[in-house]
């Protein structure tokens, strides 16, 4: 896809509801989305159960296979099972020690409430000794932004809403700075009547013509019915108007291809 070298994201996403299928894992869609948006290439997403050993197992993996920025999702809350940071801790070789910052926020948030700070409140400030809380704008439970090796690691709430108004608020900023300076762009090819078998060799073509971008096919229907093929087109580059560039060409170039086979296609944003 053209992405800077250098610039690997992982995603982690911790919880036994993940694994046993109680929960649809949205968190992990959404961050490769987004990640992917900034620039980043994510090259692997872990789930992992509520156990201290394999979060850390995950944060480990991820860190030694070169990941520049690590999001772990889930684990970060005051039951017994919240265990993501402590995960961490172990995986950096320090202590969890009391945040005295990320004490005052969950002080403020329980404050507001009229409610006191208790064992299990306290227990959402122990974190990996030497890291910094994220705020959390939506919930209680701060975040944690962390080094691990040479990763940059961003531990954020479980709570789909929380997670996105920590990522957008404090995380995607940062991540702009340190991150690639590239621009992403996609679009959406629909092809009606044609196999993805022989749809194939075209989308080979295209992207030795185009080898900064990149074609995924999505086949809906059936092969030898009714096929019919979603392709999404992307390409990143170092402006807007370069990665626009790309992807308008390959489209153009891949509808004509599609449509000289017979299929009947939709260009859509």
């Amino acid at each position: 896809m053209g992405l800077a070298a250098g610039y690997d994201a992982w995603i982690i996403s911790v919880g036994n509801e993940l694994l046993i299928g109680s929960v649809v894992n949205s968190n992990m869609a959404w961050l490769g989305r987004r990640l992917t948006y900034l620039g980043f290439r994510v090259r692997g997403g872990l789930v992992v159960p509520d156990v201290v050993e394999d979060i850390a197992w995950a944060f480990r993996t991820a860190a030694e296979r070169g990941a520049r920025v690590v999001v772990s999702t889930g684990g970060l809350g005051p039951t017994f099972d919240d265990k993501t940071a402590e995960g961490l801790a172990r995986a950096m070789g320090v202590p969890l020690r009391l945040n005295r910052e990320a004490l005052e926020m969950i002080r403020e948030k329980y404050g507001e409430k009229g409610l006191p700070l208790t064992e299990h409140r306290v227990k959402m400030a122990m974190l990996p000794e030497g890291s910094t809380p994220i705020p959390n704008p939506v919930g209680t439970a701060p975040g944690v932004q962390a080094r691990l090796l040479n990763s940059l690691v961003f531990l954020l709430p479980g709570v789909p809403s929380e997670m996105k108004a920590m990522f957008e608020g404090y995380v995607e900023p940062l991540l702009r700075k340190v991150g690639p300076k590239l621009y992403f762009v996609e679009r959406r090819l629909t092809s009606r009547g044609l196999p993805e078998s022989e749809a194939a060799p075209l989308i080979d073509e295209v992207l030795r013509r185009h080898p900064k971008v990149y074609v995924k096919s999505h086949p809906r229907g059936a092969e030898l019915g009714v096929p019919i093929l979603v392709l999404h087109i992307t390409a990143s580059g170092p402006s807007e108007e370069e990665a626009r560039r790309e992807v308008e060409s390959a489209v153009k170039e891949l509808a004509r291809m599609l449509a000289s086979k017979g299929a009947a296609v939709s260009v859509n944003p």
